[in-house]
């Protein structure tokens, strides 16, 4: 197994996210890698945790990322959180990203959770993603 390519997966996921013309119109640019410190307001996207196991064959090294993107929004009700990780979920469900390192083979939507955040007026989408890459 290798986790060579786990960097340049990020990078051209969030390269992709913050790219996307539907998706930047409903986040004005709220596109984070790391969400910044304090309360955020408003609704923004963010780069969560990633799973990663091995997938090596007889042909090269590779690995399967599992990883997440979150919407979160102060909005009430989950509409506008939903409408944007539709746009997450577009930006991303079988993109052929290019990686500054090994190949993308695919990248597929996995489940979505929608929760209230507790003790917050805060709504809270995780989209889960399954990348596999090899070296």
């Amino acid at each position: 197994m290798s986790y060579s390519v786990g960097a340049a997966l990020q990078a051209a996921v969030y390269q992709r996210l913050a790219a996307d013309t539907a998706l930047d119109a409903l986040v004005a640019g709220a596109i984070y890698d790391s969400v910044p410190p304090g309360p955020v307001a408003g609704t923004y996207v963010s780069l969560g945790p990633e799973d990663v196991r091995d997938a090596s064959d007889q042909i090269g090294r590779g690995a399967v990322h599992e990883f997440t993107v979150s919407v979160v929004t102060d909005q009430a009700g989950f509409q506008s959180a939903k409408t944007v990780a539709a746009a997450v979920s577009d930006a991303l469900s079988d993109a052929d990203l290019v990686l500054a390192r090994g190949r993308l083979v695919g990248l597929w939507f996995l489940s979505a959770r929608a929760r209230r955040v507790e003790k917050a007026d805060i709504r809270r989408i995780d989209l889960t993603f399954r990348a596999r890459v090899e070296e």
